[in-house]
């Protein structure tokens, strides 16, 4: 039984989070796009960088 208990939990949890989110605006998304994206670039960079340094020394 405390499994089926957990599941149910578990769907009260998620539905609720599912009531409280909206949909980004188009602006919000562009925001989070470009964030993502110089994120993702930084770390490219710096993994790059150490590897560079890592074949040089």
């Amino acid at each position: 039984m405390k499994l089926l208990e957990k599941l149910k939990t578990f769907s009260k949890e998620c539905f609720r989070v599912f009531r409280i989110t909206k949909k980004p605006s188009k602006d919000e998304f562009k925001i989070i796009v470009k964030v993502s994206g110089i994120g993702i670039l930084i770390i490219g960079l710096l993994g790059f960088v150490i590897k560079i340094v890592w074949e040089v020394f």
